[in-house]
């Protein structure tokens, strides 16, 4: 019974030790890759850690994809490279300030923001007209336990205190900016808008009629 006992023992470790000590092969730095900079085969290295499921670094083989994308904050050398860590472009241009706009679950869209994502901050007053600004995501903070997040979002610097001042209010919606069709481009901010519509709202005119268009039949002659 006792040689049983142990070797029973012995089997129950070497299984929890297989167990906790599998790894598996994902990205980190090689060195520092500042803010903005456009990471480089050589900034990379694969390491090997233990799973855990606290950890989501992206996988050794999402190397070719990591190539050739911006740092959306400062990377240290050593430090695991997460999916949030990149961005195909970076979000802040010259002339733009970033600005924290804090908001609830309810407040945002259900798809999870990423850096570098076009959208909408609708001002919803109680009593006025709504307004309304474009931005480009910056930054995705965690979620609080309220449910509520702060994202980081660039804006022309002429409308960053405005857009803090609505942020302030709290009557705020985000939303996500249609993408712009092939062929053509999102109407500008600024266009005349009928009453009770958000500023930048396009409104559509009829076609003009040609000078000289033939009437059409039945219509009284001269």
């Amino acid at each position: 019974m006792a040689v049983a006992l142990i070797a029973a023992g012995g089997l129950g470790g070497a299984v929890l030790y297989n167990s906790t000590g599998q790894r598996v092969a994902v990205l980190a730095l090689a060195r520092d890759v500042p803010f903005g900079q456009v990471v480089t085969d050589a900034d990379l290295v694969v390491a090997r850690i233990a799973t855990d499921p606290a950890l989501k670094p992206l996988a050794a083989g999402e190397r070719r994809d990591a190539v050739g994308k911006r740092a959306t904050t400062d990377l240290r050398r050593g430090a695991l490279l997460l999916s949030a860590d990149l961005a195909l472009s970076l979000a802040v241009q010259p002339g733009q300030l970033v600005v924290g706009v804090s908001a609830k679950r309810t407040q945002l869209p259900a798809a999870r923001l990423q850096p570098g994502v076009s959208i909408v901050v609708v001002y919803t007053p109680d009593n006025g007209r709504p307004d309304s600004l474009s931005a480009v995501v910056v930054t995705v903070g965690r979620v609080d336990t309220d449910g509520s997040q702060v994202v980081d979002v660039a804006v022309a610097a002429a409308d960053a205190p405005r857009l803090a001042s609505w942020v302030a209010s709290g009557r705020i919606q985000v939303v996500l900016a249609p993408r712009a069709a092939a062929g053509g481009a999102p109407a500008p901010t600024g266009t005349a808008a009928p009453s009770g519509a958000p500023s930048g709202t396009a409104v559509p005119t009829a076609p003009a009629t040609p000078t000289g268009s033939a009437a059409p039949s039945g219509a009284g002659g001269g």
